[in-house]
């Protein structure tokens, strides 16, 4: 295999250098950071730093086209960029409030996959797109990430707000991928106890979601902890990261040994023994959970709270959720997650339509640009969009 070697030096402020390579193969780019944890260890920089600065290289400016007119702007003081379809249209028009991924602490709305992602999605559904570029770990933890994006939504649904921008009040989606995923279905939840917004999302779209911080052992941690773009390790550290700079959370999650026997009673709601069909269970045999610290509860609560884990809600919670497309990779940690969440709102009568993708790793949706510009990638997100273009 024949590669370019291409190779960035960053220079901290005390001229050390640290390498970090980028591989072009062929039809993939496989961003591959050598010394990032020896940065860390050094002391030159945090290790999500690191990967911030690989994530930037795909940002792309808020240029408009034939098709759509897209600017950087802020709802509430939380910036967004906003993409407005220029499709002339006799009525109101459909909404879709995006939320990108990247563990709560990398990548942003305007990174090339998801700039082009809110480009097709404001023009093959004529809807305006609003994609929240909410704040990030490790500078800022749980839960600043989940209110910057309850700000931009509770904004964005006021009438006068709606009435701005020609949106339909009855026709909105919150859509969100992997980190942006939870925190879509944790505001989703929340609408339903907050009596100030009287318009009501008509459907959510999760895509591969994180949505439970209790059991980091299931069947497709076990199945996928060393698969590309999402291992288990780099998960265990995006949850951490979320709450606290403290590794002694990491390393109690990276054991699955985090949960304090007080809060024994929340593992109800992630047992994947009753919440998993047949087919993802396989081989694995359900254990009854090892607790962990109570100090770690005690200090870093958000691990327990729903705002950051939506699974770990009662069932009374789910009740009035609008209709939910989830999406699932089978080559994925967090696969088990979203098919747990599928169970949880269909056993309460909510309706969930579940896509799951046999031949797909985490974070497909990212693969639609070159040169990581993949067929599975264009099949996914046409999925997705098609869903939302009927059901919105």
């Amino acid at each position: 295999l024949t590669c370019n070697l291409f190779v960035f030096v960053l220079i901290d402020s005390c001229g050390i250098f640290v390498f970090v390579t980028v591989y072009f193969c062929r039809n993939e780019v496989i961003k591959h950071i050598i010394h990032a944890e020896f940065a860390e260890w050094l002391g030159l920089m945090h290790y999500m730093e690191v990967l911030m600065m690989i994530t930037s290289i795909e940002y792309t400016a808020p240029i408009s086209d034939e098709n759509v007119t897209v600017t950087d702007t802020k709802f509430n003081n939380v910036p967004a960029r906003l993409y407005m379809p220029r499709k002339q249209s006799s009525g109101l028009k459909r909404a879709v409030i995006y939320i990108h991924g990247g563990g709560w602490c990398v990548g942003g709305s305007a990174m090339e996959p998801y700039d082009l992602l809110s480009r097709w999605t404001a023009n093959k559904l004529n809807a305006v797109v609003v994609s929240v570029e909410y704040r990030l770990a490790p500078m800022y933890h749980f839960p600043v990430q989940f209110e910057d994006v309850y700000t931009v939504v509770k904004f964005f649904l006021q009438n006068s707000v709606l009435v701005q921008y020609g949106v339909d009040p009855n026709r909105i989606c919150i859509s969100g991928d992997s980190a942006g995923g939870n925190l879509a279905a944790a505001v989703a939840q929340q609408l339903l106890d907050d009596l100030e917004v009287k318009v009501k999302l008509k459907i959510q779209a999760l895509l591969y979601p994180a949505l439970q911080t209790l059991d980091l052992d299931l069947p497709s941690y076990k199945d996928n902890e060393n698969k590309p773009i999402l291992p288990k390790s780099l998960m265990v550290r995006f949850w951490s990261e979320y709450f606290t700079t403290d590794v002694s959370l990491q390393e109690a999650m990276a054991s699955n040994k985090h949960v304090p026997a007080e809060s024994s009673h929340l593992f109800r709601f992630v047992n994947w023994s009753n919440l998993l069909p047949e087919k993802f269970k396989k081989d694995h045999v359900y254990a009854s959970p090892i607790y962990g610290s109570s100090m770690l509860g005690k200090k870093y609560p958000g691990f327990l709270d729903p705002r950051a884990a939506p699974l770990l809600v009662e069932d009374t919670k789910l009740l009035g959720l609008p209709v939910t497309y989830v999406l699932t990779c089978q080559h994925d940690v967090l696969r088990d997650d979203g098919i747990m969440y599928v169970s949880r709102l269909r056993e309460v009568g909510i309706e969930v339509i579940h896509d799951h993708i046999e031949d797909a790793i985490h974070g497909v949706l990212m693969f639609i640009t070159s040169p990581t510009d993949l067929a599975l990638g264009h099949r996914v997100a046409n999925k997705y969009i098609e869903w939302l273009n009927i059901n919105l």
